[in-house]
């Protein structure tokens, strides 16, 4: 059949050779047919591009209590009709999560991380509706899609389910059994993540796995591909400075004029904290604080083999920034970037925040604050310095208010779920960096660390940016021949399953 431009699929292999187990437990190659299957992404590319549509179109946003019942259902729904035979929606202490399996009958298992949740938004920042799903052209890339959730993470997560769909429909059998956690509380920590994946049954399958992964678009603006190790730890949390804990200020916002007189708990919040870190606000300074490791001659080595193919100037412009921490050097600021952690304010908030002035002495003021942690460093200890640190200074009126959180993680770069994704990407004559740690956070720590210590990680063709901002997008027909569009994401998933069946 002819195809139309925008589908073919660049540089993507149509067929390789997969080591298949015989009954005697020998090894047979068999030459497994890629050109059925991507002819079934291609017939099918309109469907799975409307399955996305619909499902940006219903957010389920666990901050804001929003739809994480029918997100969770409509989780359930796009794993049944991608053939998963058994899918249950598990309670938690929180959000549903879903679990699922698939039974090929094949000898090897793999594990499914996904998420239903997304972001909060403001509709008013967007260029068109971030519910609406739009297709629009964006310059130098092609078409996308535009809408929360697009890339993070509903775009590449459908991409797999449409792989799924492309095997089924083109005949094939699936070459791996698959089993799916799926949780709705991704976007504020994953705090109930370990009573979806360590009950009983969810990790007695997932213990038959050889890995973990999460879907993807893992290509840049230039179209290189990173296959990343790990990544760091975070902690999700709220200090809150209010007259009534504190005993002194006011019980409720009065005239700024009294603060001649009367105690401000705004100003409490912004002297504590102050105290968590030096005076550039770069180096952490929280007494007890649990310490990051050195970063290690092999890490500083994959950093530096990486940023030798990024352009620096392209990354400043990207993040509307002239400067690095420091006045580091390029290598310096990345080596940092992956070995360090931080404390960050995402926001403040306190008294009145709207257009003009408003003279008011606020009666309660709250700093929104994430902490990264790497290898080396827990969760509980993180928050358990704090609070000694603020009481140890005279601020334990303050509140800290975990919202969720989890430790680092880490794969050996020689996993089979990290090999797998060498081979492919090389397959198709793309050369990947290897990555100490993505400085972002996914809960992989559950799937790494004890009971199951299973390989994790992210895999995935395709681009896509914006994620937690306005106008947030995915590719869907792409105009640079080094970077898939949605079609060819589909297919790297393909090959991914089929070589990790090898």
């Amino acid at each position: 059949m002819n195809l139309p431009r925008h589908r073919i699929l660049p540089q993507l292999a149509l067929a390789f050779v997969v080591a298949l187990p015989t009954a005697s437990g020998t090894v047979l190659a068999a030459s497994v047919d890629m050109k059925t299957i991507q002819r079934e992404v291609v017939s099918h590319h309109d469907e799975a591009i409307k399955r996305l549509q619909d499902w940006i179109a219903l957010p389920s946003i666990a901050a804001e209590n929003r739809n994480s019942r029918e997100g969770a259902e409509y989780m359930a729904t796009l794993a049944r009709d991608a053939g998963f035979q058994q899918v249950d929606i598990i309670e938690t202490g929180g959000k549903p999560g879903v679990f699922a399996t698939l039974d090929a009958g094949a000898r090897k298992t793999v594990g499914l991380y996904f998420m239903y949740d997304v972001k909060q938004y403001d509709p008013a920042e967007w260029s068109s509706p971030p519910l609406e799903a739009r297709l629009v052209d964006k310059p130098g890339f092609g078409k996308v899609i535009v809408g929360r959730g697009a890339v993070n993470q509903k775009g590449p997560e459908s991409a797999f389910l449409a792989a799924l769909h492309a095997i089924r429909t083109a005949g094939k059998k699936m070459p791996v059994n698959l089993v799916m956690v799926a949780e709705g509380e991704e976007e504020i920590g994953s705090p109930h993540i370990g009573q979806l994946v360590l009950r009983p049954e969810v990790q007695a399958a997932l213990a038959k796995t050889i890995g973990v992964f999460m879907p993807s678009a893992s290509q840049d603006a230039d179209g290189g591909v990173t296959v990343s190790l790990g990544a760091k730890g975070v902690v999700e949390l709220e200090l809150v400075a209010s007259g009534e804990k504190w005993g002194r200020g006011p019980a409720k916002d009065v005239h700024s004029s009294l603060k001649a007189m009367v105690d401000s708990p705004a100003w409490r919040l912004v002297k504590a904290l102050g105290t968590l870190v030096s005076d550039d606000g770069n180096t952490i300074t929280i007494d007890g604080y649990p310490v990051a490791p050195p970063i290690s001659a092999d890490e500083r080595a994959m950093v530096a083999a990486a940023v030798a193919t990024r352009d620096e100037g392209t990354a400043k412009k990207q993040l509307g920034v002239q400067h690095w921490i420091d006045d580091l050097d390029w290598q310096a600021a990345n080596e940092r970037l992956v070995s360090q952690p931080t404390v960050n304010i995402e926001g403040l908030v306190g008294g009145y925040t709207g257009p003009g002035g408003k003279t008011v002495l606020p009666h309660r003021a709250v700093a929104k604050i994430d902490m990264r942690l790497v290898p080396g460093m827990k969760k509980d200890d993180a928050v358990a310095a704090l609070k000694a640190h603020l009481a140890k200074r005279g601020y334990g009126d303050i509140e800290v208010n975990v919202g969720g959180g989890y430790d680092p993680t880490s794969t050996r770069a020689d996993a089979r779920l990290i090999q797998a994704q060498i081979a492919v990407l090389a397959r198709n004559r793309l050369k990947p960096s290897l990555w100490p740690r993505n400085a972002g956070s996914y809960p992989g720590f559950v799937f790494t660390g004890a009971p199951l210590d299973l390989a994790s990680g992210h895999f995935g063709l395709g681009h896509g940016s914006g994620a937690h901002a306005p106008d947030e997008y995915y590719l869907i027909e792409s105009t640079n021949p080094k970077i898939r569009g949605y079609d060819g994401a589909v297919m790297s998933f393909v090959e991914y399953l089929y070589e990790l069946a090898k």
